[in-house]
């Protein structure tokens, strides 16, 4: 033996030693397996740019653009701060969010690969002076976080795969392959991949199994370093999300499960890890408080604001049943399933009683199989006890229910599902009967799964693609409308063809009169549908749009711009007639003042032209309100010094 070979004891396979063997079962050779499949499926999304919540979490956040200087910004605040802040606006989500871990990820990358954020305001300075209509400046990382999101997705796929191996289907390797490949290919995680926002889940799952893997080892070690190891993984998957603190249920569980272990000890084992989760909370706590709550929140961040108690039982019941479908049945696909994409129900629609039946079924299940220590019960328990944190069950989260939230139930799922695979197969006497059986089942989910990822990716490639997209799968769904309807704006402001440009225009006002019918108080809604109507230049609809929009949301910081320009055209075209048709200038020019107010230029020509048709009376008033505004306006002293005394 030479000095550099060594001896490595059976069963101790290291996750990153990629020595290729020609055993199936090998680790090396799964491993391959999986990454090349990975890469496979998610590589078309290296090219996307930034959609949905990204921008506000990265490419419009201060903290992130400002690199290292803005790490300790990210936490020691909400997640969502510099947006809020932005927006002129409190904190719009009860609990408030406190997942730093990720973000902090996008502020290194800007620090070590991109631009400060002095440069990135520059360039943007440079492209509005060049008159450019898309904007780069804030892009530039965009492709580098895809390739970063897919590789961290790829990576914590090993690591389930190791942890399958080495804890769970020791005697069943091919069974563990099984489980790591259909969550690695199941096309309800395009979502947590291609969104580079949802980071979060990928880190928060991949700390989970990493806590996971060294419990299990410090249990059969007993060495010092790997509770060590074990606890600062937990505390990372709890700053990645707060779904870590569900470890204190599951540790217990599986140790008692796979290591025979007493309820007692098994009790014991999570102690470390519950003071740790206690340490987090305290933490969150100190951040975010208790969080706000919204007295009278949108229903877009209240999903059951307008249901009866009844309709709202019984449709979070239901969603457990659509969360259940798109785990066996993955299409079609949205990126939003807020109201009223999933309408109100109520306890006589028979899908709301199967989908109770299928759950207590699956918890009683859980309890049964428990006592028996079958690691089914473990799958079942991951799959539930997730499930419940998402689905409005223990508290309320703020959505109907999303891809990206069942990513951590999806596990296990994948694992029950891969146990009844390989019991089905076991039951083929034939062993090569069964291998070409199980291979070709298997290659026909590959195919199908891969055709459904690889498309949905493309949808992700930005906004306007993923919500002209969406619109059409789900049409009831106020927000997806509002959004496919800002899509034709932004694209009808790059279109050099007028006519063209109208008919984008024309599209948008479809999606975003869909979106206000459904939902009446939407705000951005209506603020866009103005925009849409100033583009075709209707300006009253315009303005009795961006007015309901300013009574549903006043402090919204784009409709001061909005009114601005509508006022800007008010006054030029008053401008234009003033000499010719003073009456109708008048008119113009209150209106000027009506939407806005404090431009005092427009007060002072209200004036002027009120003198002009001897409206004495309206001319001080509008004369002394442009003082107001800014005293040193001489041409107002003048105007109000000429205007004729009163007897």
């Amino acid at each position: 033996m030479t000095s550099k070979q060594k001896i490595i004891s059976p069963g101790k396979t290291k996750i990153l030693d990629f020595k290729l063997t020609g055993d199936v079962r090998s680790f090396n050779l799964q491993a391959l397996v999986l990454m090349v499949i990975g890469l496979i499926f998610y590589a078309n999304s290296f090219r996307n740019e930034y959609a949905l919540d990204d921008g506000i979490v990265i490419e419009k956040n201060f903290y992130v653009q400002d690199g290292f200087r803005g790490v300790f910004k990210i936490l020691k605040t909400d997640a969502y701060d510099s947006f809020y802040k932005q927006m002129n606006a409190g904190q719009q989500l009860s609990g408030g969010r406190y997942r730093p871990l990720s973000i902090v990820t996008f502020a290194i990358e800007q620090q070590l690969f991109g631009k400060s954020i002095k440069e990135l305001e520059k360039e943007k300075k440079e492209e509005d002076k060049e008159k450019k209509k898309v904007s780069n400046a804030y892009t530039e990382l965009s492709t580098f976080r895809h390739v970063g999101n897919v590789l961290f997705f790829i990576f914590s796929v090993l690591v389930l795969l190791y942890f399958l191996r080495e804890f769970i289907f020791k005697e069943s390797l091919l069974t563990a392959f099984a489980v790591a490949l259909l969550f690695l290919i199941h096309p309800i995680h395009t979502e947590v991949v291609a969104n580079v926002k949802s980071r979060d889940e990928i880190l928060s799952f991949l700390f989970i199994i990493l806590a996971l893997i060294k419990a299990f080892q410090y249990w059969e070690n007993k060495q010092t370093k790997y509770l060590l190891w074990g606890l600062l993984y937990y505390f990372l998957a709890l700053l990645s999300k707060e779904y870590g603190v569900v470890l204190i249920v599951l540790i217990p569980m599986l140790f008692y499960i796979k290591r025979n272990e007493t309820l007692a000890r098994s009790f014991t084992a999570m102690l470390p890890f519950l003071a740790v989760a206690v340490i987090y909370l305290l933490i969150r706590f100190s951040v975010v408080g208790k969080g706000v709550i919204i007295k009278d929140p949108d229903v877009l961040n209240a999903p059951f604001k307008f249901a009866t108690k009844d309709q709202e039982w019984a449709t979070k019941i239901e969603i457990l049943d659509h969360y259940l479908r798109l785990l066996f049945y993955p299409t079609p696909l949205s990126s939003d399933y807020s109201y009223n994409t999933i309408p109100y129900t109520n306890f006589s629609d028979p899908k709301v009683w199967l989908s109770l039946l299928i759950h207590i079924s699956l918890i009683i299940a859980t309890i049964v199989l428990f006592i028996k220590r079958n690691v089914l019960a473990f799958a079942f328990a991951f799959y539930l006890i997730y499930l419940m944190l998402v689905g409005n069950i223990i508290l309320d989260i703020g959505a109907t229910m999303g891809e990206r939230l069942i990513y951590h139930s999806s596990f296990g799922f994948c694992m029950a599902s891969g146990m009844l695979a390989a019991w089905l197969l076991q039951k083929i006497k034939q062993t090569t009967t069964a291998n070409v059986v199980g291979g070709i089942v298997a290659g026909i989910i590959v195919i199908w799964f891969g055709s459904i990822t690889i498309a949905r990716n493309a949808e992700w490639k930005n906004d306007t693609t993923l919500f002209i997209a969406d619109a059409e799968k789900v049409p009831n769904s106020a927000l997806v409308n509002g959004n496919a309807g800002k899509a034709f704006i932004d694209m009808s402001e790059l279109e050099e063809d007028k006519q063209k440009e109208k008919e984008l225009i024309q599209k948008s006002l479809y999606y975003l009169q869909r979106a206000v019918a459904t939902h009446r108080k939407y705000a951005n809604g209506y603020l866009n549908l103005g925009v849409a109507y100033y583009k075709l230049n209707d300006y009253a609809k315009a303005r009795n749009s961006w007015d309901t929009a300013r009574m549903i949301y006043p402090s919204n910081p784009f409709l001061t711009r909005n009114f601005a320009l509508l006022g800007q055209m008010y006054y030029n075209e008053a401008m234009r007639l003033g000499p010719n048709k003073p009456a109708e200038a008048l008119e113009l020019l209150e209106k000027a003042v009506e939407v806005d107010p404090s431009n005092p230029d427009y007060w002072y020509n209200l004036g002027g032209a009120s003198y002009t048709i001897r409206d004495f009376k309206r001319a001080r008033e509008a004369w002394t309100q442009t003082l107001e505004l800014k005293p040193d306006y001489e041409q107002a002293r003048q105007g109000l010094r000429a205007i004729p005394a009163t007897k």
